[in-house]
């Protein structure tokens, strides 16, 4: 049980779902954890629970200064960093198209998006210092497979998948490895805008439409995400792992 022993990942949108499993099952192996998210109570909560392998920071992913400051403290922690987990994500309503206001547009380009960016630049030096590293963002199946009504969404998970890929292709030099994953919906705070509403009959009927017949959990996605951040996966760079029970098929 220590596949990430020695090894530090910094992973955002860490106070709750995805993000929260990703951070506990990888220090579980071994990591020492940095838990971002704008929600500080949530990421001192998940810091605390880890233990002292862990440590919290508020942080914007939308704002460089702060994804800076968020870097700065893992280096000042850790002094290294070995993964960089692009995690935190934000969607509109499933609707029409239409209906998106352009602040809400703006915000899904700032998290989904250009924190990639702003994180990338503050990571790939040390990465490229250290000998190299692993990069992974959260997709989604919305950008392998999009349907009506989260439009906006989709396309920025396109857009994380799209930059995956050619991030591995020019950092593999440097030996960083960089994926994606690509979740079908499970329990976290943003199911309720994937459906339009969180009510049984439309849990049931988003349920129908997974091969395996259930939403994902955040273990689920954390298995995925460790088995992508170890050695196991040292020839694997490029990919967009579909965690989606068969849904993309």
């Amino acid at each position: 049980m220590a596949r990430l022993k020695d090894k530090v990942a910094i992973v955002t949108g860490g106070a709750s779902g995805f993000g929260e499993g990703i951070a506990k099952r990888f220090a579980e192996e071994g990591a020492k954890v940095v838990v971002a998210d704008l929600n500080a109570r949530g990421a001192e909560r998940v810091a605390e629970e880890i233990g002292e392998n862990a440590v919290w920071v508020q942080t914007d992913v939308s704002m460089k200064s702060e994804i800076d400051e968020m870097v700065a403290k893992a280096m000042d922690a850790f002094g290294r960093i070995d993964i960089m987990v692009n995690n935190a994500g934000f969607t509109h309503r499933n609707g029409d198209l239409l209906g998106v206001s352009e602040d809400t547009f703006d915000l899904i380009n700032a998290v989904n998006m250009k924190a990639i960016y702003y994180s990338t630049l503050a990571v790939v030096p040390i990465l490229e210092k250290q000998g190299g590293g692993s990069i992974i963002s959260t997709a989604s199946t919305a950008g392998l497979r999009p349907r009506p009504g989260l439009t906006w969404y989709n396309a920025s998970k396109g857009w994380v998948i799209t930059a995956t890929k050619s991030m591995a292709v020019e950092l593999a030099p440097k030996n960083i490895r960089v994926n994606c994953l690509c979740p079908v919906a499970g329990e976290t705070g943003m199911l309720a805008q994937f459906m339009g509403a969180d009510t049984p009959e439309l849990r049931e009927k988003f349920r129908s439409s997974i091969p395996l017949g259930r939403l994902s959990t955040p273990l689920d996605i954390a298995n995925a995400a460790l088995w992508l951040a170890s050695e196991e996966a040292a020839f694997i760079t490029g990919v967009a792992l579909e965690v989606d029970g068969g849904r993309c098929i």
